[in-house]
């Protein structure tokens, strides 16, 4: 049986990110946000676009105020007034200053701007009462950015920053990559929908609904494909479907070592190979991961709504995960396996790894000490430090209902059966 890290290395080798021409779209920029940039962006625009004011005050020759000082003011003219937005007329001259505002374009001559609280004004004049420093308060052209040089890296995540660099920089269209394909179905004959009326011995199939939210969460599109029954024949045939479909395909369910658990038995038959079947994790230990051979495109009208951009995308290797089908296994295992693999395969060239804390725990925590284990709870910042409260109730993988309001999942290794109350505690 795998180790949790032995395993997340497999997973993440397996995944092949998006890197062709055929993955990228593009997008108008006040959609663009959460997308992944496809090819890196540069601009014709310097920035700052030119020499500009960092302060309201006063534009002056640096060599006319230098020896300023409340005992000494320096008097200067002033001959012109520049507010943001307003192209300067004069050349400040020996003696002369120009009234300028934060923004605004320096005026030729000047390449200094005192404050304005270190001014005095009368009419026409202005009194300097304290120098400056050479060049004070003025933002040089160029000197946050050159025209021409590398302004955006392919492979980030475009948040607000970055949309604000790409508005300044005039870039109204882009190119991202496409959102990864995850197909998404549940299996049992003891699954119901959401809408039906729940039988003796029946389980409203909740996982396809966390799953699907969780894969939207991460920027990929949710291919819901529904419940299907322990039945081999139906069984491959959606998976046949989905493999050809999608860049990943998630089941939950059916890869335990039942009578009635298919999955790996028809992957096999599928000529998938599979790389794990079981990992030293609590819960989840009944994990699948298999790959299946390249195949062309499919176009799929009804899927797609006839676009034919849907049987133009390229083609890897489909990554199957095979989830238990307990709802506390489904997401302890997709957050520590899944979540890192779509974020690869989105095209980000970094930071898909899982993010661990070393924290303070609230509460006694234990296990067996034979698998590494994951407890739910919520991390909780007191006094400016960290720390983790266990979710109350059962953490059987069968209780869904203490998971709800969770953002954490403290981390036992295996070997550890005790955490004491205020000793630090390893968080996904």
């Amino acid at each position: 049986m795998l180790s949790v890290s032995d395993a997340e290395a497999i997973i993440l080798n397996l995944v092949q990110p998006l890197d062709d021409q055929r993955d990228t779209e593009v997008v108008d920029l006040l959609t663009a946000d959460s997308r992944i940039l496809a090819t890196p962006v540069t601009s014709s625009l310097d920035f700052p676009h030119w020499d500009n004011s960092a302060m309201d005050g006063y534009a002056v020759r640096y060599q006319d105020v230098q020896h300023s000082s409340t005992e000494q003011p320096t008097v200067l003219e002033i001959v012109e007034e520049i507010p943001a937005g307003y192209q300067p007329k004069s050349t400040i001259q020996p003696g002369q200053a120009a009234r300028i505002f934060t923004g605004a374009v320096m005026p030729a001559g000047a390449d200094t701007v005192v404050m304005q609280e270190k001014t005095h004004r009368q009419e026409n004049r202005v009194f300097i009462l304290d120098a400056p420093k050479p060049q004070e308060f003025v933002r040089h052209k160029a000197s946050f950015y050159q025209a021409g040089t590398q302004l955006l890296p392919a492979g980030i995540k475009l948040n607000a920053p970055e949309i604000a660099v790409l508005a300044a920089a005039q870039c109204p269209q882009l190119s991202v990559y496409r959102r990864p394909r995850v197909a998404i179905f549940s299996t049992g004959d003891e699954l119901v929908s959401v809408d039906q009326p729940l039988q003796s011995g029946q389980i409203v199939d909740s996982n396809q609904y966390a799953i699907a939210a969780l894969v939207r969460q991460s920027g990929a599109e949710p291919l819901i494909l529904g419940i299907v029954k322990d039945d081999p024949v139906a069984l491959e045939k959606v998976i046949t479907h989905a493999v050809a479909i999608a860049d990943i395909v998630i089941s939950s369910g059916g890869v335990s070592v039942g009578d009635y658990d298919y999955v790996d038995k028809i992957l096999d038959s599928l000529r998938a190979k599979i790389h794990i079947r079981a990992v030293q994790i609590k819960p989840g230990k009944p994990l699948t991961v298999a790959t299946f051979p390249s195949t062309d495109a499919i176009n799929e009208p009804a899927r797609c709504g006839g676009s034919p951009r849907c049987s133009d995308w390229r083609r890897v290797s489909p990554l199957y995960f095979g989830l238990p089908g307990n709802p506390g296994a489904v997401l302890v295992t997709f957050w520590r396996f899944v979540l890192p693999a779509i974020k690869k395969l989105s095209g980000i060239t970094e930071g898909w790894e899982p993010v661990f804390l070393k924290v303070r725990s609230h509460d006694e925590l234990r296990s067996d000490g034979k698998n590494e284990t994951y407890l739910w709870g919520k991390l909780h910042l007191i006094d400016g430090v960290y720390e983790f409260h266990k979710a109350g109730g059962s953490h059987s993988s069968g209780n869904l209902i203490n998971l709800a309001q969770t953002n954490a999942l403290a981390v036992l290794p295996i070997g550890k059966t005790l955490i004491s109350p205020q000793e630090e505690v390893q968080v996904l």
